[in-house]
């Protein structure tokens, strides 16, 4: 092979790999996209993972930045982004995450649906605003309890809470802490359960000691709050049948 040729065979090499390059720049941007199942909640957080590993900040911008905007403009999965911030931050890390963002989510959620979404929002849900305001005025002397009561056994999914809660006249300070609160536990297991499944390779990992403690502590969280409200909610709030049966049938968070 003459110089000549080896030039040749070098440049046709580099426009191999350049081709190669760019096909996994579009898998991977193409896998940049937000979970609809499990599978592709795997897929994404094995990718981030990767990125994080040299670009921390930028990582942490994108997830703040995605949970946010499904946050705000009401959009169902949470639950998987929860997940993902454990896999990613870890259980503390991200249940800290998860919290902060569902509350400035879901505030900002609350003004855009002040500003701009009353009306539609009644004339969309006429008989489900005025089911959940007849119970807010019901308890409105114990609006706070009534507000933590709704989000450990909601009558309607968080997402219309989220966009009634401005029409129904509740404070947003009240808003604001119920839902940081109100939403401890359920961030608490999405996230645990993302640090969980990060962690594990072998069954010999599923059944070891930290991991059956932090089963015992997401068991815990999910059991121990939702019975201290129902034992508050006897004895204090005014809650009818209409929670069982009657609400909005119970979306993705």
């Amino acid at each position: 092979m003459d110089r000549s040729q080896f030039v040749g065979w070098m440049h046709e090499n580099e426009r191999e790999k350049s081709v190669e390059d760019r096909d996994d720049l579009v898998v991977e941007e193409y896998s940049l996209r937000f979970p609809s199942d499990l599978e592709e909640l795997r897929e994404l957080a094995e990718l981030m993972q990767f990125y994080k590993t040299e670009h921390t900040a930028y990582v942490l911008l994108l997830f703040c930045s995605a949970y946010i905007y499904k946050q705000s403009f009401a959009i169902p999965g949470s639950s998987f982004l929860n997940i993902l911030a454990g896999a990613l931050f870890g259980p503390w890390l991200g249940l800290l995450l998860a919290c902060l963002l569902t509350t400035v989510g879901s505030t900002f959620c609350y003004l855009l649906s002040q500003v701009f979404g009353k009306s539609y929002i009644v004339r969309l849900f006429p008989e489900k605003v005025a089911m959940l305001q007849g119970k807010v005025e019901e308890n409105r002397s114990s609006l706070f309890f009534f507000l933590l009561f709704l989000r450990f056994f909601p009558m309607t999914p968080n997402w219309f809470l989220n966009v009634t809660a401005p029409i129904l006249n509740i404070p947003i300070t009240l808003f604001f802490l119920s839902v940081f609160i109100g939403l401890i536990p359920y961030n608490f297991i999405c996230v645990h359960t993302g640090s969980i499944l990060s962690e594990i390779s072998s069954l010999d990992n599923l059944f070891s000691w930290g991991t059956v403690m932090q089963l015992l502590a997401m068991a815990c969280a999910a059991l121990l709050p939702g019975a201290l409200i129902r034992h508050y909610g006897h004895a204090r709030l005014r809650l009818g049948a209409e929670h069982s049966g009657n609400g909005l049938d119970k979306k993705v968070r």
